[in-house]
């Protein structure tokens, strides 16, 4: 089998989804999660982009060890200098640097002539070389470009030594015939082309990038560049976990695989929907709840006598178990911990007494507990980072003849506690104005969102709330089988993100905090 490298960009592109900002921590918590899967090389920011990111990238490059770090540039010396530094400590470190070739970008944003995108290019390139040894190049909208110049580049960049070469379906514009005729156009027309590999980064815009990186690998990509669940600009990226499986499941077809660790796809999957906010669609492949889930009569008779008649591949190939312990109110710890442990939670002892005293807390509300009930107890509370505010008590009043009131007591690290009493245009915004007179921040709620975790009358309720403070933007999340509960961890769990945003280099001062 021919063996396909996957170049992840979750933590690069797919951070560019309108309304994700993943902090430094939850960047390297993504990034080993990345690296239990097997990804071949991960794309961990822009560092040119703030000094936050850069930071982030350096995080990154010296958290994870079996897998090559790359951070994103221009084509400019500047660029090219801060992945350098964001890139120390690496232990695979490479340089993804890219310009726009289309005609399209070339008149509009570049205002250059092909001969001055072509000197440009091979210009970083070789001052790159001065300090990586290993160096992807893109063509921005190669897709878009002349047939002749997408050569012409592509041949500088093969012997100018850069060891990837990437075409990008920059706005996902392409179809398949279209995409694969590219591949087996520069195979044919450019000297030299097996010295380097070629990549494929695709967009959704028209619902082609699966298709499209598929196409790709028919036609002699080596690599695809893709993120987790599909998130990032627009529509989207090429989802990785969907060309994985194409590959495993058709191997007959394609001839070719990854080196992914197939059984960690739904666990990086999760915690990637659940550190961005973006929630998985049901119908998604691979990764949706109704993946492998069958309800019409017709079907679930086929699953009885033969599973193959409905599913091409196992729910537990990518992760998923089709049986599961039953944990309820009358569970011991002993029981307990070993469920976390199937699900692969190995808790320190401190940690595992904090975990069994919510999971009794949550057992007493609901019937059954399922593995994603204590998937989402454990990660709403045992992140690492310590935190400014933490809310010790909510009480509320609600009658339809009177406007209703919310009283919250909110503890801060090394201040004490403070109590407050707020009405509002309904019981969350009480909570909320209640909350902002407690700990004295001066924030605007940009946006409020809330869903079930799990089924039943007593589900758990995920509440994801986005707060703005003059011009910082960042996300909370909050659970409970009370959804006003839930409303107001998301708000305290959004005001420990603005504390700790303001902690890092680069970032903007916030509102005074009156304490």
């Amino acid at each position: 089998m021919r063996k396909i490298y996957v170049f992840d960009t979750t933590l690069r592109d797919g951070e560019q989804s309108p309304g994700v900002n993943l902090n430094t921590r939850e960047k390297v918590e993504i990034a080993h999660q990345l690296e239990k899967l097997g990804v071949d090389r991960m794309e961990a920011g822009f560092p040119a982009a703030s000094p936050g990111d850069l930071a982030a990238v350096n995080a990154v490059a010296r958290a994870v060890k079996n897998v090559s770090v790359i951070g994103l540039a221009r084509s400019r010396e500047n660029d090219i200098d801060a992945v350098r530094e964001a890139l120390k400590g690496a232990a695979d470190p490479c340089l993804h640097v890219f310009l726009a070739t289309s005609p399209i970008h070339r008149k509009y944003k570049l205002k250059m002539e092909k001969h001055q995108v072509l000197e440009a290019a091979q210009s970083a390139i070789r001052y790159a070389k001065k300090y990586f040894s290993k160096i992807e190049f893109s063509l921005e909208d190669a897709g878009r470009t002349e047939a002749d110049f997408r050569a012409e580049v592509v041949a500088m960049a093969v012997r100018e030594g850069a060891y990837v070469v990437n075409i990008p379906d920059t706005v996902g514009y392409l179809n398949p015939e279209e995409y694969g005729a590219i591949f087996r156009h520069l195979k044919e027309n450019v000297p030299d082309i097996e010295k380097v590999q070629l990549s494929a980064h695709c967009h959704d815009d028209l619902g082609m990038a699966t298709a499209n990186a598929l196409a790709a690998i028919l036609n002699g990509a080596d690599q695809i560049e893709g993120t987790i669940n599909g998130i990032g600009e627009r529509a989207g990226n090429t989802a990785i976990e969907e060309v994985a499986m194409a590959l495993e499941t058709r191997a007959d077809y394609f001839g070719a695989k990854t080196g992914l660790t197939l059984s960690e796809i739904a666990r990086t999957s999760r915690l990637v929907s659940k550190l961005t906010g973006m929630s998985v669609p049901g119908n998604k492949a691979i990764v949706g709840a109704n993946a492998f889930a069958h309800e019409s009569g017709i079907h679930q008779d086929g699953m009885l006598k033969e599973k193959t008649t409905y599913e091409i591949m196992s729910p537990e190939t990518v992760g998923y178990k089709e049986s599961k312990l039953v944990l309820g109110k009358h569970s011991g710890r002993h029981a307990f911990r070993e469920q976390l442990l199937e699900m692969g939670y190995m808790l320190e002892e401190e940690q595992l007494n904090e975990a069994f005293a919510r999971f009794k807390d949550l057992a007493d509300k609901k019937k059954e507990i399922t593995d994603d009930d204590l998937l989402a107890l454990l990660e709403e509370r045992l992140a690492d980072a310590p935190e400014q505010y933490v809310l010790e008590s909510l009480s509320f009043s609600f009658a339809t003849e009177a406007a209703p009131t919310a009283k919250v007591t909110v503890s801060a690290a090394g201040e004490g506690s403070r109590t407050a009493e707020s009405g509002g245009n309904g019981t969350v915004d009480s909570i909320y104005n209640a909350i902002d007179q407690a700990v004295g921040e001066e924030v605007t709620l940009v946006d409020y969102a809330i869903q079930a975790v799990t089924l039943g009358k007593d589900a758990l309720g995920e509440v994801h709330v986005t707060l703005r403070q003059n011009e910082t933007e960042v996300r909370g999340r909050g659970v409970s089988t009370d959804v006003l509960e839930a409303s107001a961890r998301a708000y305290i769990d959004a005001l420990n993100r603005l504390a700790e945003k303001r902690r890092l280099p680069g970032s903007r001062k916030g509102a005074e905090k009156v304490w």
